[in-house]
């Protein structure tokens, strides 16, 4: 398919101005050369590309309109042909919105990066977590694939992420709404569910789970479980969840609450609160001083 001007609209320009304000920490110059990675898919290489092109040898894109109006093409054809054997509906509408946000998915994970430094003593430098961090790596996937998602492409948006869990070992579901300023450190083993909500500023660790408790069933059907329901838990803003983790069912986890290692929660728990394993079978709770 052969995208037009008027399907795509201006968003390789407003790529072009977001990559202008590019400032300190994040690179600035076009020129930088990584060794080579292969990727098995191209639409997700091309996606890297588009939102850190310093960080991933195509610096080209930042200086030259012309370049970065054929890469959006090409991309918004591989993601057409992507889409179309799961629908018989024309996928053209589906990719232009995806595309027109493309800035604002950019503007997020910036400040993705941002959390991840700040919230990681071993990070050096923005570069650094771009190119090599699992949790940056699966959440730039799962921003663009909820994009997808909430536009009628579940089924592609579920490819991405599925991809993305080969390369990481973190599987977040395309359907998961997160805010700003996630950070995943180590990620290895961390299970997002379809139906989590997560606010701004929350730290999550390695082998954390974010999942259902238990399953409904079709009323005329006991071997078809139900779909389309609220499930997961809604995770509040400036929240850190340790290692080992797990957050289970649709319970509301507060703002500003630590989870300690290897928590089993399955109930609400308020703001300002630390859940941390005690020497007692039952969790302990405390208001956070």
């Amino acid at each position: 398919m052969a995208h037009t001007e008027t399907e795509i609209g201006d968003v390789h320009l407003a790529l072009f101005a977001s990559y202008r304000e590019d400032e300190e920490p994040f690179p600035t110059d076009a020129s930088l050369n990584f060794p080579r990675r292969d990727h098995l898919r191209d639409d997700i290489h091309q996606f890297k590309r588009l939102i850190f092109p310093r960080c991933w040898n195509a610096g080209e894109l930042t200086d030259d309109a012309a370049t970065l109006r054929e890469t959006v093409d090409q991309l918004a054809s591989l993601c057409y042909h992507g889409i179309a054997p799961y629908t018989d509906a024309d996928p053209t509408e589906i990719v232009t919105s995806v595309f027109q946000q493309l800035p604002d998915i950019r503007r997020a994970l910036k400040k993705d990066v941002e959390a991840a430094y700040k919230g990681d003593p071993a990070a050096r430098s923005y570069i650094e977590i771009i190119r090599s961090y699992p949790g940056l790596q699966a959440i730039v996937v799962q921003r663009i694939a909820h994009a997808f998602y909430e536009e009628g492409a579940p089924e592609y948006a579920r490819e991405l992420t599925e991809y993305a869990k080969t390369e990481t070992g973190i599987d977040i579901h395309p359907g998961a709404n997160i805010g700003d300023y996630f950070f995943i450190d180590h990620g290895t083993g961390v299970v997002i569910g379809e139906t989590v909500n997560i606010g701004s500023w929350a730290r999550i660790y390695q082998d954390v789970t974010l999942g259902a408790l238990h399953f409904e069933e079709e009323e005329d059907d006991e071997h078809t479980l139900k779909k389309g329901y609220k499930r997961h838990p809604d995770i509040g803003d400036s929240v850190v969840i340790g290692a080992g983790s797990k957050v289970l069912g649709a319970v509301t986890i507060g703002d500003h609450v630590s989870i300690g290692a290897n928590s089993w929660v399955t109930e609400d728990v308020p703001s300002h609160t630390s859940v941390y394993i005690s020497d007692h079978p039952t969790h302990e709770r405390k208001p956070k001083k």
